[in-house]
């Protein structure tokens, strides 16, 4: 099977420290590339969650995103630091003293650490994290799956088009063929009295050297082959089937730039249309 690399996967649990949500989205991007967005408190968990990354991806840019919200409602009951705040106090008491006024009360409580709230597990919530972080890379390689698997489809029906415009042109050959013979014999005709069958011949086989393409055809037989094989191994196969967009192309140019015929020629012009809406396709698998 073949991966897209572009997807996305959103995956939110809730528990009774509040609730989270895992985003991972990517896009085309030649080597791997990974971005992270989570609150500070949890960016212990970033080396192991791009290790595992790694591991399952092989190309993209991925922007991995991280909302927590925690429930106030359940962090517990407000402590006071008592120690902090008689410190508070005191050095207040002094200010007042030298500049005058009076000691908020306020103030006090609102100084950083004078109120706090029990600490949650740290541990035990990060394991709920990275489980959760889980089923959202899960489901993200599933949605590049699905959308590898539609881009392998339409890849698959354009190189049935290029065997057909192929046949085509092999079929056209014997009639291109007789149509040169009878125009090289009328050209002839008009300065030469008595033609000579085996100059006609000689010039035939020269002209015949021009404008062979079996070659061609050959070889995109077997380019369309070794296309498909490779669909079907799957795996990280987007860098062997842009090569082979290049031997496509190749083969194409060729024939156009041999053809006498119109008909020849409609026909490499759709085998390049053909080759470069694969090309475009291809340029999204991993």
């Amino acid at each position: 099977m073949i991966h897209s690399m572009t997807g996305y996967a959103r995956h939110q649990i809730k528990a009774d420290w509040g609730s989270a949500t895992w985003e991972i989205r990517s896009v085309n991007q030649r080597y791997l590339e990974t971005y992270w967005r989570m609150p500070e408190q949890f960016r212990a968990l970033e080396p192991v969650l791009r290790e595992k990354i790694r591991k399952a991806l092989q190309r993209g840019k991925v922007e991995c995103s991280l909302r927590f919200e925690a429930d106030q409602a359940k962090r517990g009951e407000l402590q006071l630091n008592q120690s902090l705040a008689e410190q508070l106090i005191k050095n207040a008491e002094w200010v007042q003293q030298q500049a005058g006024g009076q000691i908020n009360p306020v103030d006090i409580l609102r100084w950083p650490g004078v109120m706090e709230t029990p600490e949650q597990d740290a541990d035990a919530l990060s394991k709920e994290l990275l489980a959760a972080w889980q089923e959202a890379l899960n489901a993200f390689i599933d949605s590049r799956a699905s959308e590898g698997a539609n881009t392998a489809t339409m890849i698959t029906s354009r190189l049935d088009k290029i065997t057909e415009q192929v046949a085509f042109v092999r079929e056209q050959m014997p009639a291109v063929m007789e149509w040169q013979r009878e125009r090289l014999t009328s050209r002839l005709a008009d300065v030469i009295e008595e033609l000579d069958p085996q100059r006609i011949e000689q010039e035939m086989i020269m002209v015949a050297q021009k404008i062979d393409v079996a070659e061609e055809l050959d070889r995109l037989d077997s380019h369309v082959s070794e296309t498909r094989k490779i669909l079907k191994k799957g795996g990280a196969c987007g860098r062997r089937l842009d090569f082979m967009m290049q031997e496509f192309n190749r083969e194409a140019n060729t024939l156009a730039s041999k053809s006498i015929n119109a008909e020849i020629t409609q026909a490499a012009v759709e085998l390049k249309v053909l080759i470069e809406q694969m090309r475009e396709q291809i340029q999204n698998i991993e």
